[in-house]
């Protein structure tokens, strides 16, 4: 079975109390949010009781919003819904300063919770990549991420799991994913492409078995 890829950045991002501006000198903090709960609908993403992100579908990452650093209660509710209270998520995060931060909701909706990403988008070595990969399906069983050739880059992966960064040669590459044994193909990347200099995240995401089916969103973190 070959994957499919997204690439994409999606929802809007509203300013909130506590948001400053991109070139802000200091004591300040990045975050963003991605939606892999395969069965949620649209969500905004509210921070310290006001919306943060709007309207964020599955399967997408919204950009970085840069806030003043600090403990921020972090809500997930339906799109269009109010911030005063509830939500599918509602969890107390700390966002220190420099920090680069990424919340991911996953799993089904009526078990929907977040897993939080400590970013680390420094730069790559010239004519290098880095990438890591989070395992995001909630019906997939743990796997490797290997080259066509079985060379290991991330092993035994399992929902909620994250493959440390690794830097890896800027070029176009067709990945697999296998079994934990590292011996049976289940999917295929074809034509992945690496930038040089350039920091990737690979979320696996959706289901093994039913829709949306078992996919895979990429996005860019240092651009």
């Amino acid at each position: 079975m070959m994957m499919r890829f997204a690439l994409l950045l999606a929802g809007t991002i509203v300013l909130l109390p506590g948001c400053v501006p991109m070139n802000a000198p200091q004591e300040t903090a990045r975050i963003r949010v991605v939606h892999a709960s395969p069965d949620a609908p649209d969500v905004d993403i509210c921070a310290n009781g006001t919306a943060a992100f709007t309207d964020v579908a599955f399967p997408s990452a919204t950009p970085y919003a840069t806030v003043e650093e600090g403990t921020y209660q972090i809500r997930v509710i339906a799109a269009g819904g109010s911030c005063d209270g509830g939500g599918v998520i509602d969890a107390t995060l700390p966002f220190p300063a420099d920090s680069e931060t990424t919340v991911v909701a996953l799993n089904f909706l009526t078990e929907i919770e977040p897993l939080v990403l400590e970013d680390d988008n420094s730069e790559p070595a010239m004519g290098m990549a880095k990438v890591r990969f989070v395992h995001a399906s909630p019906d997939a069983p743990t796997v490797d991420i290997t080259m066509t050739d079985g060379t290991t880059l991330f092993d035994n992966i399992s929902f909620k799991e994250v493959g440390s960064y690794i830097e890896a040669p800027a070029g176009t590459l067709d990945l697999e994913v296998r079994d934990e044994t590292g011996t049976a193909v289940v999917l295929t990347f074809e034509d992945v492409t690496l930038e040089a200099r350039t920091v990737y995240t690979v979320y696996a995401i959706g289901l093994l078995q039913g829709e949306p089916t078992l996919d895979a969103l990429i996005t860019v973190d240092n651009g």
